[in-house]
């Protein structure tokens, strides 16, 4: 007996539903204030989905994949509860590359035993529609899979977030593409073990060019570009199960993540295909090397920030990627709250690829429990520098460099950044002058007569200057 039968009405009614749930998931999330609605109509949706595939599927092994699902549950809950939020790109990443295994193992189940499936004839010969969707299945799953895995050792930071420019990467990268689709094609008319089994090894072997020669600034769209991979990986293996859940959710997936991409590459002013090509940093001679500390700069205290930003009508906060490694979003939102009894307006301006994965920033600071209200994106705010007292920048380098708009061989040129040094004051934290960002391009607001750098640890000098307002 086949384990995929034809589905009965009322299951189609269900994923229909299901679907529906997914759409206003997607809805919910496109706002920090509707996010936790959104999360539940996601939760719901997925569990109707797998309790009608559930119920249609009895007669298979329905006691293994409870337990299946019920281990899966435990290990998914006692990470979510573990890990950091400031660790949340690295535990997208790996959940990508989950979704992507998952599509490879389904896909070879399939091609093993192509009966249990549904989509062999009697002689065993898969049906041709069925191994379009196997190859291109397993091919995009096995990309999702090695691409998640070498963005997560970047974010995780157990490998270089510097491009890795392997010698004549571009040739080879076209010529094992090429070879991918060709033997996909090949596959349509001979299903022999080795051209499916060196499909799969191309494709885990793409993944891994592909994204290691991306640098970390941009990571926000490798995080959304293998989130869309992992979308259409599911709705290939979709059609494989016969499963219209799984099409929809995949379909959901992959197209919302391509449009994500899209709109994280229009916010750096890079084409697709430049950020596959290889990333930011990849020629340092052309970003004009290591900072530049021998230019004159002033060096302030946290006495003196908290003296300046007391006295401010108002107050623009720049969170940075440099604000999650410290884990600062509580104590910076302490500061904000100080401000405020003090009669200081207070924002929080969010660039769109600032820290490792879209919405990174908004995401820390709910989690520091800051107002909707109060955070703004760049062109919502980006016009009010210009009548701000003090932009206090914690962590941000390339996101507020002017060199975007006025170097034409700055590898930033193009992108719009926040115009901190429009504000009368910028109050500047970072490590040290020695450092900077991932593009490996120097700020020239450093250098700026109403500039003052804040030299410390992130949250340690935010802690300092919460002291210094108390008093």
């Amino acid at each position: 007996m086949h384990a995929v039968s034809s589905t009965p009405a009322w299951a189609m009614l269900a994923y229909l539903i299901a679907g529906v749930c997914f759409i206003l998931a997607l809805r919910g999330l496109s706002s920090p204030a509707t996010s936790r609605k959104g999360n539940r109509y996601g939760m719901a949706g997925m569990a109707l989905a797998v309790g009608t595939t559930l119920v249609t599927h009895m007669n298979v092994g329905i006691v293994e994949i409870t337990i299946a699902i019920a281990i899966g549950a435990v290990i998914g809950l006692v990470t979510a509860r573990r890990i950091a939020m400031t660790d949340m790109p690295q535990l997208v990443a790996a959940f990508h590359s989950l979704v992507g295994l998952a599509a490879v193992l389904v896909a070879a189940a399939a091609y093993l035993n192509p009966q249990a499936f549904g989509i062999a004839d009697a002689m065993g010969e898969i049906h041709t529609v069925s191994r379009v969707e196997m190859g291109l299945g397993m091919a995009i799953g096995a990309i999702t899979f090695s691409g998640s895995v070498i963005a997560f050792l970047k974010l995780n930071g157990n490998m270089s977030g510097a491009p890795i420019m392997l010698p004549g990467r571009h040739a080879i990268n076209l010529a094992t593409l090429a070879a991918i689709l060709g033997l996909i094609a090949y596959f349509l008319t001979d299903q022999s073990g080795w051209v499916f089994w060196t499909v799969t090894g191309l494709s885990f072997a793409i993944g891994f060019l592909l994204i290691i020669p991306i640098g970390g600034a941009d990571m926000p769209v490798v995080v959304s570009m293998l989130n869309s991979y992992s979308g259409w990986a599911a709705a290939a293996m979709g059609f494989t199960l016969q499963n219209t859940a799984m099409i929809i959710t995949g379909a959901l997936v992959g197209s919302s993540g391509a449009i994500l991409s899209y709109i994280m590459c229009k916010a750096m002013n890079r084409s697709f295909i430049s950020v596959i090509a290889g990333g930011f940093g990849a020629a340092p001679e052309a970003s004009g090397g290591a900072a530049k500390i021998d230019r004159p700069w002033k060096r302030g205290s946290a006495d003196d920030a908290a003296f300046l930003m007391a006295q401010a009508e108002q107050v623009i906060i720049v969170p940075g990627y440099g604000m999650a490694v410290a884990q600062a979003q509580h104590v910076l939102r302490e500061m904000g709250d100080l401000l405020k009894k003090q009669g200081v307006r207070v924002k929080y301006a969010i660039h769109p690829v600032a820290g490792r994965m879209p919405g990174h920033m908004n995401v820390l600071l709910a989690e520091a429990n800051v107002s909707y209200d109060e955070v703004f994106e760049l062109e919502d705010i980006n016009s009010e520098f210009a009548q701000t007292d003090v932009a206090f920048v914690i962590g941000a380098n390339d996101v507020t460099n002017p060199a975007a708009k006025t170097d034409k061989s700055s590898p930033i040129y193009g992108m719009p950044v926040l115009d901190v040094e429009k504000a009368k004051t910028v109050l500047f934290v970072k490590r040290s002058m020695g450092g900077v960002g991932y593009a490996g391009v120097d700020n020239d607001v450093f250098y700026m007569d109403q500039t003052m750098m804040l030299l410390a640890d992130a949250k340690k000098m935010v802690e300092d200057i919460v002291k210094a307002l108390q008093h």
